[in-house]
């Protein structure tokens, strides 16, 4: 099946990501429309045991769960993402042309991939990505994977999240993913590009 982007990781990253991807849509944007996205995870965010007190916007007491499912929410209101969960076991090919091959056997194209699979490991086969060490890591051994200092990895992959050398706190994380996808929406528009509402004067 193919997509425009695949994006490797259902955590704070990865679906800020989608949902910013997906909110392109509907502006009048001709290069922004009938884009297909797939979200690829395996269920196991740091997310689902954390508790969230001190993030802007979120009611204290929200527990990591229940904002992802809110996310979930927000991303299915624009349509265009697909869900799956399944491990990714090797990515190869280039910008337009990449396979996402997993575990569970199946194959997905993509013009675009996402990293974000967090930092505890990197175990998929990908040619072209060097796994270091997080320096931003409150506990040893964790990764990251180096990039160009804009989230690019080479050409068509990018990496965001905790697994781009973000903090560990959702914010951060989640940034990088929205700025990610900005990059990648910015590529299609073939300028720099930004995605604002402002409520209808009334």
């Amino acid at each position: 099946m193919k997509y425009d982007v695949v994006i490797v990781g259902g955590g704070a990253s990865g679906l800020s990501c989608a949902l910013t991807l997906a909110s392109a849509q509907g502006r009048g944007w001709e290069w922004a429309e009938n884009r297909r996205y797939l979200v690829l995870d395996t269920g196991r965010s740091d997310m689902n045991r954390a508790l969230f007190n001190n993030v802007p916007g979120v009611p204290q007491g929200t527990t990591g769960k229940e904002l992802l499912d809110k996310i979930k929410e927000q991303i299915k209101s624009y349509g265009g993402v697909d869900f799956k969960e399944d491990k990714v076991v090797k990515i190869e090919g280039e910008k337009g042309s990449f396979k996402v091959h997993t575990e569970g056997g199946s194959t997905y194209e993509a013009q675009f991939v996402v990293l974000a699979s967090g930092f505890h490991r990197f175990e998929i086969e990908c040619e072209g990505v060097e796994v270091v060490d997080n320096p931003k890591s409150p506990k040893p051994g964790r990764v990251m994977i180096k990039h160009d200092g804009d989230f690019k990895v080479r050409d068509g992959l990018y990496v965001a999240g905790l697994l781009s050398g973000a903090s560990s706190m959702f914010t951060s994380a989640a940034g990088t993913g929205v700025q990610v996808a900005i990059n990648i929406l910015s590529e299609w528009a073939g300028k720099p590009v930004v995605i604002h509402d402002v409520p209808e004067e009334g």
